[in-house]
């Protein structure tokens, strides 16, 4: 591991000037490529402790033997040079996306005499025009199968094309009249070249005025009683309305744009794309990459950015790109897109209206990717024996542990606090033994009690159910019980649970002691099964506090580590050191979908109970009222209360309120008013009504 200080640049030596620098290993090999505004700042970032660095970036700079820079312009040129060097040097510390295959495109083949279409995958060529990419080659064959009959331009490959042309008899496409055979010269050249560019304006959303023209030359041939070729154009309408159905409208007619939404973790991240052409999602692609670098959401798109359009022009670049975080140069970003375009481009974030509700798809899209990714590794049983033997290894089992439970807790802000337990058994999850705590009794913020308690109670459970005389028990644990899981399986929290820790359970009733030994296929029934790793969400003092739970229980078979989120630390009860495992590592993979699968049950249940218990306002059924202006409402007049006593002329007083806004609310707190007073059973008092006062 080389010091980073042993090859720091003199002060002074770094300008302070935009440009883009290299880091190179002591095999001279190029590891990474960045550019910055002022190389002098951005540089001297890299040569702080090493303590203070990210861990991906300490990585890198002590693997780092020399760095060097190129000094440029701009911050554009910079942004060019950058790509450059990325495609060139291939470093192994940057982001680099991948396709999780390659997508196939429309092509056009401009650069010949007689051009053709088809499917093509891979780099792009010159003088070839690109339509896409599509998700699957069959939707692009579909598509040019309903519009050779308007636009009947060549498919056939050079081999076929020119013994076409040797025998003087083209292809069948030719007889049924779905390519004009310039091959056996019933077109010029001229005229097909013509038909192949009618058909790239019409791929290109210039699809109105080619239609209308169409439909013109329908009525006059009609009128002149030429009925046949009428029909025909009447069929060549239809045909080419049947090809835009298969893309729907999504935006406004004249829209190009492209959206990019990113979908991320602390180890990868997925990035899907739309392309929007005259207003219609014309293709789709997505890529998956390893976050090897320290980088944000921002820094995701503006690889995503060059990625895109590194070797694109023109029309290829759209004239509008919608991400969902914008780069940290944007202006340096978006003069680079208008450069390759030619033509100003927009770059933003979609605010509102149909482009955000696009983006939002994008979104679940780049998402479903992100996990599918994960699952199609998970799914694997060759990979999930792998994880499990690397998790032996780095925690030191005596033997792989074929199941494992993690534990989360979740609240807010200490409120409705929760925690939920998830099973994974020869690393897939196993959700009908999910179970989820309720954690009654503190105040704050307490996560490590927390975890303290629903180990004991977990564990206190196991021991009653292993103490019974070869039985198990079908009843739940009388003072403590886990809540339902999602699946509805019996094990809810008594409403009394225990709030000191190290409270003893009262002992069982008699006649929870009889019950079904088992399920049907043998195996213990609840808690009954332990497992041999628990795997708990946070760093040592979680880990700590679920090793003294089961000291205390008497438990030593049950291996413990925990899962800090922002570093992706594994962490063991006896070591102040955590384990890092290596990044490819399928055993860290398997640990962090444990623990994500944790977090998400947790946060549904807090979620769900903290809505159970939020009040709703008569206000929300006023239409048109927004949440501003009930909150305008309510602090004007003090309560919905009061505001039931108010007149329309007062309510036209708030700032914002409209009469007939005023006389909706006034209908709707009529309708809504409480028929009799709310009485406190305690004392007899009525109790006021304070109408489910926003504030609460």
């Amino acid at each position: 591991m080389a010091d980073p200080s042993s090859y720091r640049p003199e002060p002074g030596q770094i300008p302070d000037s935009p440009g883009v620098y290299k880091f190179r290993d002591d095999h001279h090999r190029v590891i990474y490529v960045g550019k910055a505004k002022s190389l002098r700042q951005r540089l001297a970032n890299y040569f702080q402790d090493l303590a203070s660095l990210h861990p991906r970036t300490r990585s890198m700079v002590t693997t780092a033997a020399s760095v060097e820079w190129t000094v440029v312009s701009t911050e554009v040129e910079a942004l060019q040079l950058e790509y450059s060097w990325i495609k060139e040097y291939d470093p192994r510390f940057n982001v680099k996306y991948r396709d999780d295959k390659s997508y196939p495109s429309l092509a056009v083949t401009l650069n010949e005499e007689f051009p053709r279409v088809q499917v093509m995958r891979g780099a792009k060529k010159k003088g070839v025009r690109y339509f896409g990419p599509y998700g699957h080659a069959w939707a692009i064959r579909e598509t040019v199968d309903l519009m050779l009959r308007v636009f009947p331009v060549r498919t056939c490959s050079a081999g076929v094309f020119k013994n076409a042309a040797r025998t003087g008899r083209p292809c069948l496409l030719g007889y049924i009249g779905k390519c004009s055979a310039p091959c056996v010269g019933r077109v010029t050249p001229e005229e097909h070249r013509e038909l192949a560019e009618e058909f790239c304006d019409f791929m290109a959303g210039r699809t109105g005025a080619y239609i209308r023209r169409l439909e013109r030359l329908m009525t006059e041939a009609a009128e002149e009683m030429e009925y046949e070729r009428a029909a025909r154009l009447r069929d060549d309408i239809g045909a080419l309305r049947r090809a835009m159905e298969k893309n729907a409208v999504v935006l406004a007619d004249a829209t190009d744009a492209d959206l990019i939404a990113v979908a991320e973790d602390e180890l990868e991240a997925a990035v899907q794309i739309f392309h929007v052409r005259g207003g219609r999602v014309r293709g789709q692609r997505g890529w998956v990459t390893d976050k090897v670098e320290a980088v944000d959401t921002a820094g995701l798109v503006e690889h995503a950015l060059q990625q895109l359009y590194g070797e694109e022009r023109g029309e290829a670049v759209p004239k509008e790109v919608l991400v969902p975080a914008l780069p940290e140069e944007t202006d340096a970003v978006s003069q680079w897109l208008s450069e390759r375009r030619g033509s100003q481009v927009s770059l933003r974030i979609p605010q509102r209206g149909d482009k955000k509700d696009l983006m939002a798809t994008v979104g679940r899209n780049a998402q479903q990717a992100l996990v599918l990714h994960k699952t199609k590794r998970a799914s694997d049983l060759t990979t999930r024996s792998r994880a499990l033997e690397e998790i032996t290894e780095a925690l030191g089992l005596d033997s792989a542990p074929l199941r494992i439970e993690c534990f989360d807790i979740s609240h807010l802000q200490g409120d409705d606090v929760v925690a939920s337990m998830v099973v994974f058994e020869d690393g897939l999850a196993r959700k009908s033994e999910y179970r989820r705590f309720q954690i009654k009794g503190f105040e704050g913020q307490d996560d490590v009690r927390s975890m303290h308690e629903v180990i004991s109670r977990r564990f206190r459970r196991y021991l009653q159910e292993k103490e019974k005389t070869g039985e198990w028990s079908e009843q739940p644990e009388q003072p403590e019980q886990p809540e339902p899981s999602e699946h509805g399986d019996p094990a809810a929290a008594s409403p009394g649970g225990p709030g000191q820790v190290n409270e003893a359970p009262p002992p069982l009733p008699a006649e929870t002691l009889a019950g079904p030994p088992a399920e049907e296929d043998g195996r213990p029934k609840r808690f009954a099964y332990p497992p041999q790793l628990v795997v708990v969400d946070g760093g040592q003092p979680q880990v700590a506090a679920a090793k003294r739970a089961l000291d205390e229980l008497g438990i030593d078979d049950v291996a413990v580590c925990g899962l800090a989120k922002r570093l992706e630390e594994v962490w063991l009860p006896a070591d102040g050191d955590p384990v890092v495992l290596p990044r490819s590592s399928e055993g860290l993979y398997l640990l962090q979908r444990v623990r994500d699968e944790a977090h998400r049950f947790a946060i549904t249940y807090q979620r769900a109970k903290r809505a159970k218990r939020v009040r709703t306002s008569p206000l929300d059924d006023v239409p048109g009222l927004g949440e501003s202006r009930k909150q305008a409402l309510i602090k004007h007049f003090g309560s919905v209360k009061r505001l039931r006593q108010a007149t329309i002329e007062q309510i036209c007083e708030v700032p914002g309120l409209g009469r007939k806004t005023a006389e909706s609310v006034v209908v709707v707190l009529a309708r809504t008013a409480p028929a009799t007073p709310a009485v406190n059973t305690a004392t007899g008092e009525i109790m006021e009504d304070d109408g489910g006062s926003t504030h609460d």
